[in-house]
C-alpha cells in the first residue's frame, strides 16, 4: 500500500477484513516490510477467488481501523461483481 494511505491508521492492524460489493468478507494478514504495508497471507487466494487479473484496478477504502472496502474494476473500467459462492467454496477448501 502506498505510504500516503497508511498515514490514516492510528496503528497498522495485524490483519484486515476485506469487504467487496457483496455481503462477503475475507481476512488477510498484514505484513510490514521496509516501512511499507503489504497484504500477505490470504491475499493471493482472495485475488484468485475474485478473479483479479493483470490490468484490473483494485481500489481500497478504509471503512474501520481494520476493515477495507475493495472495489474491483476490469480492464474496461467496469466494476466486477462477485458472488459469495466462490468465496464459500474457497473457505470450505481451506478447512
Amino acid at each position: 500500500m502506498p505510504l500516503e494511505f497508511t498515514k490514516h491508521f492510528v496503528a497498522v492492524p495485524m490483519e484486515f477484513k476485506l469487504r467487496n460489493n457483496t455481503v462477503c468478507s475475507w481476512k488477510v494478514a498484514v505484513k510490514l516490510t521496509n516501512g511499507r504495508v503489504t497484504l500477505d497471507q490470504g491475499w493471493a487466494t482472495y485475488t484468485a477467488v475474485h478473479q483479479i487479473k493483470i490490468g484490473y484496478m483494485v481500489m481500497l477504502k478504509l471503512l474501520t481501523p481494520d476493515t477495507l472496502k475493495v472495489i474491483i474494476f476490469d480492464e474496461d473500467g467496469i466494476e466486477a461483481v462477485n458472488k459469495c459462492g466462490k468465496h464459500d467454496e474457497a473457505i470450505a477448501a481451506k478447512e
